[in-house]
């Protein structure tokens, strides 16, 4: 199966899907809001915030000063088509999977039951 239209390697890693699956509800976030959510650190939440603001997907504004310096973080238009697109191919890749499993289950019905057969009526020459 090939990757389907849409995918997003960036934002697939599970705390960047997270973060931009946060942002996609909202029009602003607070860092910290973004952080608690998460259960991230602020390290680990400052470099996936820097990677996706440099793909164009989020835009950061700093307020305030000193100690009540605070970071608001969105989605830019660029990222919420990103993030659409990205959440259409996980929804292809699992109708896929299901379409797939039903049909190779059907498939494996069919075949198992001739083959049940052959073994039962071998067990009931043996007797």
């Amino acid at each position: 199966m090939s990757t389907p239209a849409g995918f997003d390697e960036l934002i697939h890693p599970a705390t960047r899907l997270s973060v931009v699956s946060l942002l996609a509800t909202t029009e602003w976030a607070e860092f910290a809001f973004i952080r608690d959510s998460l259960s991230l650190s602020d390290s680990a939440l400052s470099k996936q915030l820097h990677t996706l603001e440099e793909a164009g997907y989020l835009e950061l504004r700093k307020e305030g000063g000193g100690r009540r310096r605070r970071t608001r973080v969105r989605l830019t238009e660029r990222g919420r088509a990103a993030f659409d697109g990205h959440v259409a191919a996980l929804r292809a890749i699992v109708e896929g999977a299901r379409s797939g499993a039903a049909t190779g289950s059907a498939a494996d019905e069919g075949s198992a039951a001739p083959a049940a057969g052959a073994h039962q009526r071998h067990v009931e020459a043996g007797r």
